[in-house]
């Protein structure tokens, strides 16, 4: 293969801000991965930041809208949900107390993404998600530390 050659596939899918669409977006990440290893972490990815851009974002609002995209190459897959905005402040993992009704969303991403990544914009806000290319999560003990290790960086665009 030609050196600049690439062998990334990626797909796009955008949704009205409707709460049913997660759904429809962890299918659609479903199909897409279809035996792949990684195909349960994708999803779980997916439906979280999914739904946190209809909660938490004017993705949620009459005329809101979500954004996926799928990238698939031999050494990852990524998955990313670009929300619509309107809010001061981007997305942020926070650790929350086990009992807490909501706000753990991130944070188990972040927990179960090799990597977490929320990119600022004017439109608004991108957060993407590498599931490991270790075991799923349903198959790493959760006495091993180093199986939920993660990054999570938050970058602004220059």
């Amino acid at each position: 293969m030609h050196e600049y050659t690439s062998t990334v596939r990626v797909w796009g899918l955008s949704c009205p801000g409707f709460p049913e669409e997660v759904s429809r977006a962890r299918r659609w990440t479903r199909d897409i991965l279809h035996g792949s290893p990684l195909a349960d972490d994708a999803e779980l990815i997916v439906s979280e930041l999914s739904a946190n851009a209809i909660l938490h974002t004017a993705s949620g609002n009459e005329r809101g809208s979500f954004h996926l995209a799928v990238a698939v190459s031999a050494q990852v897959v990524a998955v990313s949900v670009t929300d619509d905005g309107g809010t001061g402040t981007a997305p942020k993992a926070e650790h929350q107390d086990h009992d807490a009704e909501g706000g753990r969303g991130l944070g188990m991403v972040s927990t179960l993404a090799h990597r977490l990544v929320v990119h600022d914009s004017e439109a608004g806000h991108t957060a993407a998600g590498s599931p490991p290319r270790t075991a799923p999560a349903h198959e790493r003990s959760a006495a091993d530390p180093s199986a939920d290790a993660c990054a999570a960086t938050r970058t602004r665009p220059s």
